[in-house]
């Protein structure tokens, strides 16, 4: 005779989590309802304990149709209110207690499924909405204690196994026992779930708060270093034309170097604040992804003279896209990273398969260690042993997250990694062209 269906905590209910409960409920729902059946025919026909079997099927049809126009409403729904799951057990507690009503009352040894119901209701709804469930199955309880009900069953236990009363006790012991495992179980795993995403979306926004708090200092650092630099930059433009370093060979090449350091840093401090967004002026731009990658790769090699370099790009059609300069710099970073530990064998490679962008940055160097690997994006994860180590695979993490797409890790044997970055084209792209493969 038992009902088990109950309906999950939630309140914003639009989520996973609620859906997924929902799921397993409505299908013990059905579970409760063939088990109603399959109870009310063995007792009445098998046994031989005269049943009211006209009432009993109709609260049976009834639970049927309720759950199959729930079944219909919440695969339409994708929000599930206190309300509603409250509405939803007290139906499951009122057709507990018909069915009881009409097969022996407080007699019943099914009467112990109230309890179940108040463990469910206790796990998956709010204290209040619980307590309410509590309320009215005590009061169903002493109702059918206190009613006259059309079968009365005795309770003797003194025949032992061979007592109907006792078969039934037994068994409603192991319902409600397999029940609570099977489905809390299914429960706490699903609130699990939900808790590890949670958490996720917690240390994601913490570290996207890392992330502003880094802006706001790179972007004052890189406000306080343009005087000095711009300064810097004039002085040198003025030994130039001394004719004391003008004349001297080895004075005017060391001045020009300098020179060419200073625009460097300069041009470091515009790409740290155009990060920030406080560039003037500069705004992402609409190129092709070729002509994108293409220029990237040869910005790169020009800035960070590396023996060996390789530049792929696999596909041969061309899109139109928006880039902007963290879309470089998340590129940049990895190949930063690589040219430390691997100057002699760096591996850039851009392809697009299954409309993503997948470009792969691989070195020859040591590998990260499966420490780094257990938490690939964390801040100042690094094995590199110096302060702010680690912020380059964090910050491109982040701007691959934005983008939709995920940053990856893997060693190569004998020795090297691979770091892959895939971005879903429709992020970046303005339309979609034939790649021409």
């Amino acid at each position: 005779m038992a009902d088990t269906t109950a309906r999950p905590r939630t309140g914003a209910a639009g989520d996973r989590t609620g859906l997924r409960n929902m799921q397993q409920l409505l299908q013990l729902r059905w579970i409760a309802v063939t088990g109603q059946l399959v109870t009310i025919l063995v007792v009445h026909f098998g046994i031989g304990i005269g049943l009211p079997l006209g009432p009993m099927l109709a609260v049976l049809v009834a639970l049927a149709a309720f759950n199959l126009g729930s079944q219909i409403w919440w695969r339409r729904r994708p929000r599930v209110s206190e309300r509603a799951l409250l509405i939803g057990l007290l139906v499951d507690v009122a057709s507990l207690t018909a069915q009881l009503y009409l097969s022996g009352g407080i007699t019943n040894p099914f009467v112990f499924l109230f309890v179940l119901q108040v463990a469910l209701g206790t796990m998956l709804l709010r204290p209040s909405s619980s307590w309410i469930i509590a309320a009215a199955t005590t009061a169903c309880v002493l109702a059918l204690g206190l009613l006259p009900t059309p079968v009365q069953i005795r309770m003797s236990a003194s025949s032992g196994l061979a007592n109907h009363y006792l078969q039934g006790l037994l068994i409603c012991f192991l319902l409600v026992a397999s029940l609570l495992v099977v489905f809390i179980g299914r429960i706490a795993r699903i609130l699990r779930d939900r808790d590890a995403r949670l958490a996720q979306l917690r240390q994601r926004a913490a570290e996207e708060d890392h992330i502003v708090r880094m802006g706001l200092l790179a972007s004052g650092a890189a406000h306080e270093l343009g005087t000095p630099l711009s300064t810097l930059s004039v002085i040198l433009g003025d030994w130039r034309h001394e004719p004391l370093i003008r004349d001297d060979v080895g004075l005017i090449r060391e001045v020009l170097d300098m020179q060419a350091q200073v625009e460097r840093c300069k041009s470091i401090v515009t790409r740290i604040l155009l990060v920030a967004g406080e560039t003037r002026g500069e705004a992402p731009e609409e190129t092709t992804l070729a002509a994108f990658l293409d220029e990237l790769a040869d910005q790169w090699r020009t800035l960070h003279p590396a023996s060996g370099f390789e530049y792929r790009r696999l596909f041969h059609g061309d899109r139109r896209i928006v880039a902007d300069t963290g879309l470089q710099q998340m590129v940049w970073n990895v190949l930063d990273n690589a040219l430390e530990v691997s100057p002699g064998s760096i591996l850039f490679e851009a392809d697009c398969r299954d409309g993503s962008l997948v470009i792969d940055v691989c070195d020859d160097g040591p590998g990260f260690a499966p420490a780094v690997l257990e938490s690939l994006g964390a801040p100042y994860n690094s094995t590199k042993g110096r302060p702010g180590g680690g912020l380059g695979l964090f910050l491109s993490a982040n701007v691959a997250r934005s983008l939709g797409g995920r940053l990856s890790v893997t060693n190569r044997l004998p020795g090297g990694a691979c770091v892959r970055m895939a971005l879903p084209l429709a992020s970046i792209a303005i339309e979609e062209m034939d790649d021409g493969r």
